[in-house]
């Protein structure tokens, strides 16, 4: 076991302006090549990706395995995956209380009795006797229908609060409302599809920076398709963290109090005296406030520039982004520990649920110097 440090080490010293100016350069030069390094593209990008000229929308859609390393099948890969999302809104969206993945079948297969939606309403002439409105077996069409109205009517709360201060996400324009409407869409399709998890409160902030990203691209028809792209990306950051969100696995090794418990191994091994006080003085579990550091890939504990960098890390990890985001974790805790070893129950729960502003680029050297 590591002892405990008496302090969290030193922020490095800033690296010359010619540091960067050549990591952007190799980061380029990584992008330019015919079969891409995946390797080589993770060990930059874990630095941060530089801004311009919409390298990071490239970037990461690389580092999620949304577009293959060999340049040559871009094309044909982005028109076969946009095109299967065109078909999800036709399905899901056109007709949402119609099948999905887990009730398609004979069933879900059938032309017979077709339903469909009218601003959001069922047509009366298509509720046969057997679909009675208090009959809601689950192959009923009302119990399908209620069930998406529930899902539809959270994720639309949720997307109203999405970063209020942003205008990109908020506001009256019709660019704002188009993007709300996008993470709507994307969000409905993923429940949809996904069953077992369906929508959780939450994920449309796990959603966000990846839209905004892409639809942020200079190339007009990468933005235009940042929709599209984004559903896989989504669906493939999630994979990596499905079982935090599967309330069945809750209590299990592999559900989120598992998660909970391998962040309170990692900060033992490195603080041992911050987590005992933490956890046995002042009784500070990290359920309290990691629970939504770890759902929320932290998009809620700093501004979201910060974020935006934070997750170039995260999505750097050639074994998915759970390591990384423990050890940021372990991270942010190692940084404010003189505050709370002084502190008592109260005044540490409100420091961890309202993390202080904190230089980004020292908590990820910090999160490094974890491995």
């Amino acid at each position: 076991m590591a002892s405990s440090p008496r302090s969290p080490p030193p922020p490095p010293p800033p690296p010359p302006p010619e540091f960067e100016i050549s990591r952007q350069s190799r980061i380029f030069a990584a992008l330019s090549k015919k079969v891409i390094d995946l390797d080589e593209l993770r060990m930059l990008a874990a630095q941060g990706v530089p801004d311009a000229a919409g390298v990071r929308s490239t970037v990461w859609k690389l580092l999620l395995g949304y577009l293959p390393n060999d340049r040559s099948l871009w094309e044909q890969e982005l028109a076969k995956k946009r095109s299967q999302y065109a078909a999800f809104k036709d399905e899901f969206l056109s007709n949402p209380v119609g099948r999905n993945s887990a009730t398609s079948g004979k069933e879900g297969n059938s032309n017979d009795n077709a339903e469909h939606v009218d601003n959001g309403l069922l047509h009366r002439s298509e509720v046969t006797q057997e679909e009675h409105p208090l009959s809601l077996g689950k192959t009923s069409v009302w119990n399908h229908f209620f069930e998406y109205a529930e899902i539809m009517e959270q994720i639309d709360r949720d997307v109203k609060r999405t970063h209020p201060d942003m205008h990109f996400f908020c506001g009256d324009s019709s660019f704002a409302k188009s993007n709300q409407e996008s993470l709507k869409n994307v969000l409905l399709i993923f429940a949809k599809l996904n069953a077992g998890i369906r929508y959780v409160q939450g994920m449309n902030e796990i959603l966000a920076p990846l839209f905004f990203v892409f639809r942020s691209d200079p190339d007009d028809k990468n933005a235009k398709f940042a929709e599209a792209d984004s559903f896989f990306c989504f669906v493939e950051l999630l994979s990596g963290f499905r079982d935090n969100f599967c309330q069945k696995l809750d209590n299990s090794s592999v559900g989120i109090r598992g998660t909970l418990a391998k962040l309170s191994q990692l900060v033992t091994k490195y603080d041992a005296e911050l987590q005992h006080h933490l956890e046995i003085t002042t009784e500070v579990n990290p359920q309290f406030y990691a629970f939504r550091w770890i759902t929320l890939l932290l998009t809620q504990e700093f501004n979201f520039a910060d974020t935006i960098h934070i997750w170039d890390t995260l999505l750097s990890d050639p074994d998915g982004p759970q390591e990384t985001l423990l050890r940021i974790c372990c991270a942010m805790l190692i940084l404010v520990r003189k505050r709370l070893l002084a502190g008592d129950f109260t005044s540490n729960l409100k420091l961890l649920q309202n993390y202080p502003p904190t230089n980004i680029s020292h908590l990820l050297y910090v999160a490094n110097k974890l491995h």
